[in-house]
Parts: structure tokens; C-alpha cells; sequence
């Protein structure tokens, strides 16, 4: 199930921070592009080719598994 998030939670940041690697400028730009589209993040990261298809599997694991983050 795909999950739409309605806030980026301080956790979440972290996450793709820390776990995914992300550079501040990446999240930067995903949240630029996310504040414009209203769309699923972890798409957005996806779509800008900032995380793999492999990531944006474990994100969307890390989700499920977090849900205060969404």
C-alpha cells in the first residue's frame, strides 16, 4: 500500500539522513519538489533519482514500521 504523507516527520528525516545517506542537499530539493506536488515523498526521492528502487522498498518498509513518521 502506497501511503501519502501528509508531513515529513523530524524522524523520517533522520532516517534518509542517517540509513539512506542522503545529503541535506537531496532532501533539500525532495522537499522543495514535495511542497510543489503534494506527492508521496518517498516518490519524489524515487523520481529525482535520489534513492534506488531497492531503497524506496526499505523506506516504504521502514514506514510501515514507523507509523508516527508518516
Amino acid at each position: 500500500m502506497i501511503k501519502t504523507i501528509s508531513s515529513p516527520a523530524p524522524l523520517l528525516l533522520n532516517y534518509l539522513k542517517q540509513d539512506l545517506s542522503l545529503s541535506p542537499e537531496s532532501i533539500d530539493l525532495a522537499m522543495r519538489q514535495w511542497r510543489q506536488s503534494r506527492g508521496p515523498l518517498p516518490i519524489i526521492l524515487w523520481q529525482y533519482g535520489l534513492i534506488t528502487l531497492a531503497q524506496l522498498d526499505q523506506l516504504y518498509d521502514w514506514l510501515d514500521q514507523h507509523p508516527q513518521a508518516s
